[in-house]
């Protein structure tokens, strides 16, 4: 069961009993598991209104309303945490909450789209042949024109060794192999936003390591990425407009984060 559409059947039910849900109920209609729900009490971020005489939990409909809510910002990637932060706002009533999910929404939407629109580009090219740098491939997407992409991909890199090996590397890749590449380079971008989102410091382990995996992706599927080339993509990605605009359709700012936690790996790799 859908557990953000299954709150309002358990809502529907809970008025047609006429008393509290106990927590096996909840779950049952949910799909959220009791072990969830008892953490969520725990950690006071749904503790529900009422007990029973013997203290078995009691969820009354303003319960489920709040679980709706946790789900939905869960869906979206939002740790406990901020989720906490965000329903204890005192300013910020249903119709707000309401108003935030449905800019959350429309932005993921775009990001799916535009992630749609680059596997559908990247497959056709590969299917016609088109010689794509790790730079169409990987960092550029949304754009319609590989062509004229690769004369700049040759003017700016032809003459190095990351060029002539992503081409030695990709002349064999498949339909498979593109969809893997962009489903890894989708997971890394998506938890270096949600690490930005959730306020991470660039320089946190938590950061630099997700970094390093950006680093490591791009060995494994198109050049030896040294420290000091991941420096330099870091730069471009904040220099480049259309580099920028890619890692900030997942959270606007995200590119600026991308690099300096970049440029905190590197130096925590090769101290001085």
């Amino acid at each position: 069961m859908d557990a953000m559409g299954g709150t309002s059947s358990a809502a529907g039910d809970l008025r047609a009993a006429g008393a509290g849900l106990t927590v096996g109920r909840v779950a049952e209609l949910t799909g959220v598991t009791v072990r969830t729900l008892h953490h969520y009490d725990e950690i006071g971020l749904l503790p529900p209104e009422d007990r029973s005489p013997v203290g078995y939990r009691r969820y009354s409909e303003r319960d489920l309303e709040r679980l709706q809510q946790i789900l939905f910002y869960r869906e979206l990637g939002f740790p406990l945490e901020q989720i906490a932060t965000i329903l204890a706002d005192p300013d910020v009533d249903a119709t707000a909450h309401l108003r935030r999910q449905h800019a959350l929404l429309t932005r993921r939407i775009e990001r799916l789209q535009a992630m749609v629109a680059a596997v559908e580009f990247t497959l056709e090219a590969a299917q016609v042949g088109i010689s794509l740098t790790p730079e169409e491939r990987f960092e550029v997407f949304g754009e319609h024109d590989p062509d004229r992409y690769a004369e700049e991909a040759r003017e700016r890199w032809g003459d190095t060794e990351a060029y002539r090996e992503s081409q030695r590397r990709v002349a064999g890749y498949t339909k498979e192999d593109w969809q893997r590449a962009l489903a890894e380079q989708d997971e890394v971008a998506r938890r270096l936003a949600e690490a930005f989102t959730a306020g991470v410091p660039a320089d946190s382990p938590r950061a630099m390591d997700l970094a390093e995996r950006h680093r490591q992706q791009i060995s494994r599927w198109f050049y030896d990425c040294t420290y000091q080339i991941h420096r330099g993509l870091g730069e471009m990605y904040v220099a480049d407009p259309r580099f920028t605009a890619h890692y900030d359709r997942y959270a606007p700012g995200l590119a600026t984060f991308v690099r300096d936690a970049i440029q905190a790996n590197a130096a925590r790799a090769e101290p001085p």
